[in-house]
């Protein structure tokens, strides 16, 4: 898994934990209509089960209701809101984090995290936040944590979850019985150069991806599962750059819980040296201790690093003689179900397969392949995550030539339908004058509501499609300028894939604009936008 290289510069600073307040506000329990963490949920459904106001038939009466534009920045947007109690959450590329009314956009409190255990590296938000005990989690580009008050913005604590230059917090977290469950990633494997670039003279890699258990009260670490032996010097690259094996197995996505039996699931990454550890693997761990229930390792050897894909990648790129420089990482969110009178965990794969595991012994009870494989930085597969909403499966290819949107039984896997991304895409709306730039493809998350799917697309357009037959109800074009709540100005774009997608909470959609493929944007920053009816 690879990060977008508009953030440069990844410069590592002490690790710490700062306690800035504490105890937390009171809150009410969650409402149906409140989506309060990446997921939605613990079980990873990203189903809006409460939803009535917005139907298949009503769909396209949905309006633009506000916009909030972000600030030019070298960073993407990519934070999904979590909505609460009226109010939605996300953070920004500017280093700040926002508490908006969900109704009208009227600002609630801003916190800006630049001052938290200031180092060299931006505090920007690359994850979701979850919304639980009246605390808000989330996670930063340079490795942080935090914990903030829910009704004040007040920061309780924030836990820097490793020190290393690269690392990143990519990893939505989930809040279950007491403790906090992020994974850590990072980009050590890719733009390592100091503008950002490639660099050969780079000593790669020294990186240990983990997935951790924090004291949601404290944030002290509770326990950590490294998905990687630690790095030891092998040699030296073509360069004479120190060569460190194994390293990398990033943790980029969310976990999910099943608190009846107490497991944590979550997938991991490719290697970037070596072929040592836990990589594109599913894992099942013990919520109390971190000890692994079962994994299961989808594909045999995979080492990837960004000069695979540079002009002359001999020497640079450990997989390439023998084949296995693929990229084909697990960057989703699992998803929990029954089905078929058992309990099943499923996850997508850059690879282009869907797996579905029985989730108490780890074997694989069906696969489905729905993209097709991209080597030395899989991109034609399934990105970042899928939807189940009691019935279907559904599940969107990203660079498949086109992207597809699938409904799968999910006892079977059997494909019920599937819409690819409209041919129309790139010629009509604002993406029209880019050619250039759109294509047709998936990166964000599917996201589902009673009779709709939900899914934006690299044409810079969301989508409401049946979950009955898979036709498009309602499209919006967001390539096109807006004026924020905020009182800045605004340019869409690509639906944001690595933070989420749409989300879905009394009777109103959000959703984040601005990714890559990156449209010309002159004026104005990337945008969050509301709709509602």
């Amino acid at each position: 898994m690879t990060i977008r290289k508009r953030v440069v510069a990844l410069v590592g600073v002490a690790s710490s934990v700062v306690l800035l307040g504490a105890g937390a506000t009171s809150a009410s329990p969650h409402r149906s209509g409140d989506w309060a963490t990446w997921s939605r949920d613990a079980a990873g459904s990203r189903y809006a089960a409460g939803e009535w106001r917005i139907t298949p038939h009503n769909v396209r009466g949905l309006k633009l209701k506000w916009a909030f534009a972000f600030p030019r920045s070298a960073a993407p947007v990519r934070s999904q809101p979590a909505v609460v109690d009226g109010t939605t959450f996300f953070g920004g590329p500017d280093g700040k984090f926002y508490a908006r009314d969900a109704r009208t956009g009227a600002e609630r409190w801003t916190t800006d995290l630049s001052g938290v255990a200031p180092g060299a590296r931006p505090a920007i938000v690359w994850d979701s936040p979850s919304v639980s005990g009246g605390r808000v989690y989330f996670g930063d580009l340079r490795g942080y944590v935090y914990s903030l008050d829910q009704g004040t913005g007040r920061v309780v604590w924030a836990q820097q979850v490793d020190a290393h230059p690269a690392a990143t917090v990519t990893s939505s977290p989930i809040v279950h019985d007491g403790k906090v469950y992020v994974g850590t990633s990072s980009g050590e494997n890719a733009a390592n150069g100091s503008d950002g670039s490639d660099d050969p003279n780079y000593p790669c890699c020294t990186f240990r991806g983990h997935v951790d258990a924090l004291d949601a009260r404290t944030g002290e670490l509770v326990w950590r599962h490294y998905t990687v032996p630690e790095p030891r010097a092998v040699g030296t690259w073509p360069s004479g750059a120190t060569r460190y094996e194994p390293s990398g197995v990033g943790v980029w996505s969310s976990p999910v819980v099943d608190p009846r039996t107490g497991t944590v699931y979550v997938g991991t990454g490719q290697n970037y040296t070596g072929s040592a550890g836990d990589f594109d693997t599913m894992l099942a761990l013990d919520h109390r201790t971190g000890a692994v229930k079962w994994r299961n390792q989808v594909t045999k050897a995979d080492t990837w690093r960004g000069l695979c894909n540079s002009p002359d990648p001999q020497g640079f790129c450990p997989g390439l003689e023998d084949g296995s420089a693929l990229d084909y990482d697990i960057g989703a969110t699992p998803n929990l179900f029954t089905a078929g009178g058992r309990k099943l965990v499923g996850v997508g794969q850059k690879l282009g397969v869907y797996h579905a595991f029985d989730a108490v012994t780890g074997e694989v009870v069906w696969r489905r392949q729905l993209g097709v494989p991209w080597p030395s930085g899989g991109i034609g597969g399934i990105q970042w995550g899928s939807s189940f909403d009691g019935r279907r499966l559904y599940v969107a290819t990203y660079f498949a030539d086109p992207g597809t949107l699938f409904a799968l039984d999910p006892a079977t896997g059997r494909v019920l339908w599937e819409t690819p991304n409209p041919a129309d895409g790139c010629t009509t709306g604002g993406a029209a004058d880019h050619p250039e730039v759109c294509t047709l493809g998936h990166g964000p998350a599917v996201t589902s509501s009673p009779g709709l799917v939900w899914e934006g697309s690299n044409d810079g357009k969301l989508r409401a499609y049946s979950a009955r037959d898979g036709r498009v109800l309602w499209t919006y074009d967001t390539v096109r300028d807006f004026t924020g709540v905020n009182g800045l100005p605004g340019r869409g774009g690509t639906i944001s894939g690595g933070g989420g997608g749409a989300v879905v909470s009394d009777g109103m959609v959000y959703v984040q604009a601005g990714y890559s493929p990156e449209y010309p944007n002159p004026d104005g920053g990337d945008v969050l936008l509301a709709f509602g009816r």
